[in-house]
């Protein structure tokens, strides 16, 4: 999730996320268009005698929807911070807490696979959620009833984060309640299959909760969407981590012996004849042996077919190179092609030579083999034939 950066905290970045700036006024304009009924819920909560109706005139009720929105916000970076605290006490790096649409979300480097560390990092959001309550409950006690305003925010505020950490424990994995329950699962099972039992359970979460939207609150329709998406992207990322384990690139990259390439002097219309013969759509580039670029289908069709005969393939490649060594992670290599945007990844050593590549085919392949055999030595090797070069 990319983001608007504006501080940090405790050495992690703060960003804002081009929804949170559509969303924040829409929550203050909700609650400024609501103060009465809010403000009745408040007394009836709290039994309090906050007078609703002289708060619902303008300006009064944008200053306190606005005042109020941006509590509530806050509340949420804070409950990130939890999570992100206490992760940092086990040694995890955090990337960034992001606001957006939903609240917020704290990237992590690397997703706990300890038990008892995800279930303590998982209780630490909706922990603090429930501290900002009953701070803000304390707060509305000890403000005078004449000075309504603060009571009502306050008051908000209380009943808010409160039913935020509520409905964060409930099992709607990647939600805080559904890290709960894989943490638990996870106590007597492998990390994936704990993963996948808490995804299925977030699924028919957020199926049921897109249900109840449709009859209350279209908001949740939405929410729940990305619930299902949360839960579907994290279960396939566990398996893929649980699959590539102690698997690196030199495991199932193509070796440069069986590796096509094309020279920088090629010409365009040469070079999409080699890609039609040999079934291949990227290629290294090389001069006098040594790696230049890499080179695409898309690259060569982006010259026109009457000018295919004088162009090169240096006039089209691209020599801003995303490359790997070949003792890099399996993971390291599907995280950076999915960075860069590319299908593939030219392998070199140390002093920058090029010793194979890596593909998405490659990596499609080994994952069917090992999932299929059950472990990295049943694979074949690359020079066995069974993962094709491009």
């Amino acid at each position: 999730m990319r983001g608007i950066r504006i501080g940090s905290a405790f050495g992690i970045p703060i960003k804002l996320d081009l929804t949170f700036l559509v969303v924040l006024p829409l929550f203050a304009w909700l609650i400024g268009s609501d103060v009465a009924q809010l403000t009745a819920l408040v007394n009836d909560l709290f039994g309090s005698t906050i007078d609703g109706a002289a708060l619902a005139t303008p300006p009064t009720q944008w200053i306190l929807g606005s005042a109020a929105a941006i509590g509530l916000f806050l509340g949420v970076l804070l409950h990130e911070f939890g999570h992100s605290l206490v992760a940092m006490r086990y040694g995890y790096t955090i990337e960034s807490i992001t606001l957006w649409l939903f609240g917020g979300v704290a990237r992590f480097t690397d997703i706990p696979e300890d038990w008892k560390q995800e279930l303590t990092i998982a209780i630490a959001g909706p922990v603090v959620s429930v501290l900002i309550g009953i701070v803000s409950y304390a707060g509305f006690v000890a403000v005078p009833s004449s000075l309504p305003q603060f009571k009502f925010v306050l008051g908000y505020l209380a009943l808010m984060n409160i039913t935020l950490a509520v409905f964060n424990m409930l099992p709607g994995f990647p939600m805080d309640g559904g890290r709960v329950l894989r943490a638990l699962l996870a106590r007597t099972r492998p990390h994936a299959k704990a993963t996948q039992m808490a995804a299925e359970v977030g699924k028919v979460f957020a199926f049921l909760l897109g249900i109840f939207g449709l009859f209350f609150n279209l908001f949740l329709v939405a929410l729940a969407f990305f619930i299902y998406i949360g839960a579907s992207g994290e279960a396939q990322q566990s398996v893929l981590k649980a699959t590539f384990q102690d698997v690196v690139v030199r495991d199932i990259m193509t070796a440069r012996e069986n590796l096509s390439t094309v020279e920088e002097e090629t010409s365009v219309a040469d070079l999409l004849q080699q890609m039609f013969v040999e079934r291949h759509t990227g290629y290294p580039v090389l001069r006098n042996g040594d790696l230049v670029g890499m080179v695409t289908l898309d690259d060569a069709r982006s010259v026109r077919e009457v000018e295919r005969d004088a162009y090169r393939v240096e006039d089209v490649m691209s020599d801003e190179l995303a490359t790997i060594t070949p003792d890099a992670d399996a993971m390291d290599a599907i995280a950076l092609m999915q960075e860069r945007g590319v299908g593939r990844l030219p392998v070199v050593d140390d002093d920058g030579v090029l010793v194979g590549l890596v593909s998405r085919s490659d990596l499609v392949t080994a994952f069917n083999i090992i999932r299929s055999r059950g472990s990295l030595d049943a694979m074949p090797r690359p020079d066995s034939g069974l993962i094709s070069p491009r």
